[in-house]
């Protein structure tokens, strides 16, 4: 499933192709979905390309292939491939006192999806995840399901449960969930570079992401990762 801009982006651009035969250029994809910088249009083609909706086309400018259209249209409640993170979500404590075992069975809130990708919107989820309080440290933790592969070599796959520390502040180096114009969020590699803000991605296939310092804000760095079979 997509979110509601992923979808009529796609929608738009599949309209565009059947009528013209010509990808719509980032100006006219800005406008048709209200956006104000042709940067929200990147990382929803990047989402995009990431879930294997389109393709570009090498060597040729501004050509995109629709591959395939969502087969349940849309569903905002529970979008695929991207972080159910809010900045305002509550995030229950997981530490009591007396503290608890490394025996024990700890439930934290589960935030929905976040994408190993391309940044995209941010949504809210509302569920809880069981946790043994043997992966979790002191503070307050949430969890998030990871979707896509870009920290794949960092051992995070498609379907993983990323256990986060609630913080907003990370050393260099640390895989943090960064927050991207108090909207979009995406797991990355944090590094600090004077006024600009470098998230990388654990996948050659990614590019790293180049922020201005007063773009992001650190929401929490990964403390755990957690495994269904």
């Amino acid at each position: 499933m997509l979110t509601q801009k992923q979808h009529e982006l796609l929608c738009f651009i599949d309209e565009k192709l059947k009528d013209s035969g010509v990808s719509p250029s980032f100006e006219e994809m800005k406008e048709a979905l209200g956006l104000k910088s042709k940067s929200g249009i990147h990382r929803l083609i990047s989402a995009l390309e990431e879930r294997h909706f389109i393709r570009r086309l090498p060597n040729r400018a501004r050509a995109l292939e629709v591959l395939k259209l969502p087969e349940g249209g849309l569903h905002e409640a529970e979008p695929s491939n991207v972080v159910a993170l809010h900045p305002e979500t509550p995030v229950r404590e997981v530490a009591s006192s007396p503290a608890p075992s490394n025996d024990d069975i700890l439930e934290i809130p589960l935030h929905g999806r976040i994408a190993a990708g391309a940044p995209i919107e941010a949504m809210e989820g509302q569920s809880a995840l069981s946790v043994p309080a043997a992966l979790l440290g002191p503070g307050e933790h949430y969890a998030l399901e990871v979707s896509g592969d870009s920290m794949i070599d960092a051992g995070i796959l498609d379907g993983d449960y990323a256990l986060i520390q609630k913080t907003e502040v990370a050393r260099d180096g640390e895989i943090v969930v960064a927050l991207v114009h108090e909207e979009e969020a995406t797991l990355k590699y944090l590094h600090k570079d004077g006024v600009r803000v470098r998230l990388d991605p654990a996948n050659a296939a990614y590019e790293p992401q180049i922020y201005g310092a007063g773009e992001v804000r650190i929401q929490g760095k990964m403390a755990g990762l957690l495994r269904r079979y």
